[in-house]
């Protein structure tokens, strides 16, 4: 990111100079949908970020420029609501939570804009509203904590935007440190860093460009499914308050009792969370190749078990295990579309893009996106 020129856009905007305050989108190396199963994830903040510019007005309105969007919103601190242009509302949902909870703002003049592709599952939105939080925090010294800006960026997301999303975004975006992936206990939020030693591989996103309707409505069902697990489970052993709780024996237990669906969903959150385990102790040995292998069962478990690949997906990484040069391949995020993540060695990475864009543009009459990221600090000023 060039922040001279973006001071420099703001400078001609609002004619004076801006504090600038960055924070990163984020992977999530393995771990997925344990985290409403209270079980465990392993995030990683990425170089791609949203980046504000921000100063104090001392007018009585808020001026908002996007530079992605070449838009502009106006609003005072009493009429946010009546702002509904959907790009505005990750910001104006972060001032209604400080002042819902009687924080003492002003008006500012904002201008941002980021790199992280939009829809790709790097958490752009989380990024958005963290570099928010932290401006506000900043420039109006509102003492809040790490745990305080990931709270409130959550509870923006969930309250004003109305998407029900979990905490590991936020918390991948602030905490997130180089060189690191960070395992977080989805139950109680302690959390270690633990080094990516990759040094010789690079983690490419593909990005098959499609999102399929059931995304949405399947994973509220997924919910559900692993909810009927847990509760036969409990009715056998109380202290079963979760997936995060159980084992396979006591899942066999009630194999009878619940729908084979539950069933599936269970023994993938099971193995899962084991593999969430598994893969920061052979990150931190640098054993890359046990690490993709990794990579590669939590597929087939999404695949198969927990049933939330698409075709896209699973050609994208059936075709990497064609390619030496590719250790790990998966599908990452909510599933029915999105990015597959892939562990590639360095030396190969334009051969393997060049590769996988002719085989899906092929199969499909689709160029998807590709991006190679790297691990990144979280959420900071630029000084």
């Amino acid at each position: 990111m060039d922040y001279g020129a973006l001071k420099k856009i703001y400078q001609e905007k609002y004619d004076k100079e801006a504090r600038v305050f960055r924070s990163p989108g984020r992977i999530n190396l393995i771990g997925e949908h344990t985290d409403y199963n209270n079980g465990f994830v392993l995030p990683a903040a990425v170089d791609k970020e949203i980046c504000m510019l921000a100063a104090p007005n001392g007018l009585n309105e808020t001026r908002i420029f996007s530079i992605d969007e070449n838009s502009e919103v106006i609003f005072n601190l009493e009429n946010y609501k009546s702002i509904r242009i959907n790009w505005a509302l990750y910001i104006i949902g972060v001032i209604d939570e400080l002042l819902k909870a009687s924080y003492k703002l002003n008006n500012l003049d904002i201008v941002f804009t980021g790199n992280i592709p939009m829809g790709a599952g790097m958490s752009s939105s989380a990024a958005l509203e963290c570099v928010t939080t932290f401006t506000y925090n900043a420039l109006f010294d509102l003492k809040l904590s790490k745990w305080d800006i990931v709270r409130i960026s959550q509870a923006a997301e969930n309250n004003y935007v109305g998407v029900m999303c979990g905490i590991m975004d936020q918390f991948a975006s602030v905490f997130g440190q180089e060189n690191a992936a960070l395992k977080l206990d989805c139950r109680s939020l302690e959390f270690k860093a633990y080094p990516v030693n990759v040094s010789s591989h690079v983690f490419v996103l593909v990005d098959t460009m499609v999102k399929h309707s059931l995304a949405s409505s399947e994973y509220n069902t997924r919910r559900i499914e692993c909810e009927e697990a847990v509760s036969a489970m409990k009715k056998v052993n109380s202290e079963i308050n979760s997936l995060r709780d159980a084992d396979h024996e006591s899942l066999n237990d009630v194999k009878d009792d619940i729908s084979r669906e539950a069933y599936k969903r269970g023994a993938y959150i099971i193995n899962e969370i084991e593999r969430v385990e598994k893969a920061t102790k052979e990150l931190s040995n640098n054993n890359v190749d046990c690490f993709g292998e990794l990579l590669y069962e939590t597929h087939r478990g999404l695949q198969h078990n927990f049933e939330v690949s698409c075709t896209e997906l699973d050609f994208l990484v059936e075709q990497t295990k064609k390619m030496s040069y590719v250790v790990g391949s998966r599908m990452m995020g909510g599933g029915f579309g999105g990015c597959t993540i892939n562990l590639v060695k360095s030396e190969h990475v334009e051969e393997f893009k060049e590769e996988i864009s002719r085989k899906y543009l092929e199969k499909f009459e689709i160029q998807p996106s590709i991006y190679s990221v790297k691990t990144a600090n979280g959420t900071s000023e630029i000084n």
